[in-house]
């Protein structure tokens, strides 16, 4: 039986992660034949696990569509937007910190400085962070920043193309890196000891997560010859994008 420790490491690593694709995907536009071609990226990516990723693609759709899908519907005509949108703010301010070590690891001190302020303003004057002052007030803009784009700056490759459970597309660099991103995020975060109350916290903030974009999935996966194929391409696409953000 596994002991109250790793029950909570297990929560975090599934929990933290969990379809965090339904959003950032949504960046691509499927109606654009550019939307199938292989960035510069996804080509020097190889998928050599290409029917396991194929396997987890079709457990991702299937829990999005039967589960996901139905009780974000549910939440959302329960809470407001506005309530869900400052839940949404909360959790993005609480991963400040980590973005902002991730920023000076990369050598952009910066904007390592910038998103200390924000975590600062936001945690202050915003609530805790379920308002955005540093953004409309302070005009200071959120900063970008992962343990996998620190690893990719330190020169270390992606590894594979890989499809996570719960997640959805990464590379073996990237979600090696938010396993440790999720995992620094938790070990500040009030209720990290304990196990139901993470549980619920974390699966509330998934659940909150999806019910922002209700519907992209589907119109995604609706306009695209091979949603597998499209996806790994979207992936890729949103991942150039980010990059060249940081340029």
């Amino acid at each position: 039986m596994l002991t109250p420790r790793v029950q909570l490491f297990v929560l975090r690593l599934l929990l933290c992660l969990s379809l965090t694709w339904a959003g950032p995907a949504a960046a691509v536009d499927y109606l654009d034949d550019a939307a199938y071609e292989e960035t510069a990226a996804e080509a020097n990516v190889p998928d050599p696990i290409e029917p396991f990723n194929r396997a987890m693609f079709a457990f991702n759709d299937t829990l999005y569509v039967w589960v996901l899908d139905p009780v974000a519907t549910g939440y959302s005509k329960v809470l407001p937007a506005d309530i869900r949108g400052c839940i949404g703010n909360f959790f993005s301010n609480l991963a400040e910190p980590v973005r902002s070590v991730n920023c000076l690891l990369q050598g952009r001190f910066r904007d390592s400085g910038l998103a200390l302020s924000r975590f600062a303003i936001n945690s202050v004057c915003g609530v805790f962070g379920l308002a955005d002052p540093a953004s409309k007030e302070f005009k200071i803009a959120p900063v970008r920043a992962s343990l996998g784009e620190t690893l990719g700056v330190w020169g270390l490759g992606d590894g594979f193309y890989l499809v996570v459970p719960f997640m959805g597309p990464s590379t073996l660099r990237d979600f090696t890196g938010d396993v440790v991103d999720s995992i620094a995020r938790s070990s500040y975060a009030p209720w990290n000891d304990d196990f139901t109350t993470s549980a619920t916290v974390y699966g509330s903030n998934s659940i909150n997560r999806v019910s922002l974009h209700l519907g992209e999935y589907e119109e995604m996966k609706k306009l695209s010859f091979d949603p597998y194929v499209a996806f790994r391409n979207g992936y890729f696409q949103l991942r150039e994008k980010k990059r060249d953000h940081l340029e």
